[in-house]
């Protein structure tokens, strides 16, 4: 028998515990442990509400956690209610999928003002995060700024520029929706350090700005490289080139909202009274290595809400080594320490899709099945189950999340696939039905 604990039930604890199941057949034994009541963790909080189809893969790990051998064990903190040393001592391998929550600091003068968030803390508020509820973010406008050029910063500005009824058929929270609907922010500027050739958004992300119902997107054709040197890109990226070449070619159709692709900028501070009211930039040139450098000439974007888009890193449990300039848990190749392995962002740092979780979760179980004997009779699950019976900790199973699951489809709006809980306190009182 081999007992795993994986802590976190997001795309790469899900992944490991398929690959368990599907190496260790019926002498696995996996308990999937998470903070929340609820798993899916990045599909439920991360992905953009109105992307309902990349959604669809919780579908997936549904089938995982109803495996008789799997078990979700949910509403418990790891390094709170139970210690990682103490999960060692009860399973076999233990696993921490933690994912990377935490937003990277931006850290430049008045980063900390009042209207400056992190992109987890914005996306988190408007996908329903408990975390993030009181956040209020202020959208009296004119301005905001959102500084990076991924699929978050593309996300944010996305669901900032949306009408109400774009957001028909997703899952975003509805005091978040009508937040955003009463908002007065017309210019929305998305600012990267690099150049178009340079930008990590995807053709498909891009390609959605241009078919918004009261936003254009705008970029500056002084900012496009020469058209030849577009086929030296790969194919992802010429597309979404390509697509930015469009909206230089078509910088006007008369939208009360603009969305203004920033390149060659980088934030040096944000100023303000008593809140951000504008954020200076610093124009930049590539270097030899295609690194962006100050060229000293500064300028001002109007911006009473600032959204830093730039990353996000694995926050640190007591006990476990850690790699703060990365962001993620001290590995080689997912090995932490004897019978402890890290898996996803908890291992890379936040990189790759969700589906690169999966070759990572498979091959940490091959590692724990190269490195860790068959089990020794360690007591597993009921040993957690008495652990945490004994410090009063009321877990979550899976046939609970059901329960919360079918409460919030039975609760959503019209045109809605649900309306989530956004407490904790909501998620449990619906758990226990």
């Amino acid at each position: 028998m081999r007992r795993i604990a994986v802590i976190g039930s997001g795309p790469a604890g899900f992944y490991t515990a398929e690959a368990a199941l599907k190496l260790f057949g019926e002498a696995a034994r996996v308990d999937l442990i998470d903070r929340l009541p609820v798993p899916y963790g990045l599909i439920r909080f991360g992905v953009a509400p109105d992307h309902q189809s990349i959604k669809a893969v919780s579908r997936r790990y549904e089938q995982v956690a109803l495996d008789p051998r799997v078990r979700f064990v949910g509403n418990v903190s790891v390094g709170g209610d139970v210690q990682v040393g103490e999960l060692q001592r009860l399973y076999d391998a233990v696993v921490l999928a933690t994912g990377a929550p935490a937003d990277r600091a931006l850290d430049i003068p008045g980063s900390d003002l009042p209207g400056v968030i992190g992109s987890a803390a914005f996306v988190g508020w408007y996908n329903g995060h408990p975390d993030h509820q009181r956040l209020d973010p202020p959208l009296g406008g004119p301005g905001a700024v959102v500084v990076g050029n991924g699929n978050v910063a593309l996300d944010v500005a996305r669901i900032l520029s949306k009408t109400r009824a774009e957001f028909e058929g997703s899952d975003i929270t509805g005091d978040a929706l009508e937040a955003l609907e009463r908002s007065e922010i017309d210019r929305i500027t998305v600012a990267g350090r690099r150049g178009p050739h340079q930008v990590a958004m995807t053709p498909k992300e891009l390609g959605e700005l241009g078919q918004l119902a009261r936003a254009q997107p705008l970029v500056d054709p002084a900012d496009l490289p020469d058209p030849a040197s577009d086929a030296l890109l790969e194919p992802g990226l010429r597309k979404s080139v390509g697509h930015l070449r469009a909206f230089a070619a078509a910088p006007g159709a008369g939208k009360p909202v603009a969305i203004a692709f920033d390149f060659f900028a980088m934030p040096v501070a944000i100023e303000g009274s008593d809140a951000a009211e504008r954020v200076i930039m610093e124009r930049t040139a590539l270097d030899a290595d295609e690194r962006a450098v100050g060229t000293g000439e500064r300028y001002a974007v109007p911006a009473g809400l600032v959204v830093s888009c730039i990353g996000y890193q694995t926050p640190s449990i007591d006990g476990v080594p850690y790699e703060a300039e990365r962001g993620r848990f001290a590995n080689t190749d997912g090995l932490i320490a004897p019978g402890l392995y890290c898996v996803g962002w908890a291992r890379r740092g936040p990189s790759g899709t969700i589906g690169t979780n999966r070759p990572d979760g498979v091959a940490v179980v091959e590692r724990i099945a190269a490195e860790v004997p068959e089990g020794d009779g360690k007591a597993g699950g009921a040993g957690l189950d008495a652990l945490l019976a004994a410090r009063g900790v009321e877990p979550v199973g899976f046939d609970a999340w059901q329960r919360i699951e079918a409460a919030e489809v039975a609760r959503a709006r019209a045109g809605a696939p649900r309306e989530k809980f956004v407490s904790v306190a909501q998620m449990i009182a619906a758990a226990r039905g």
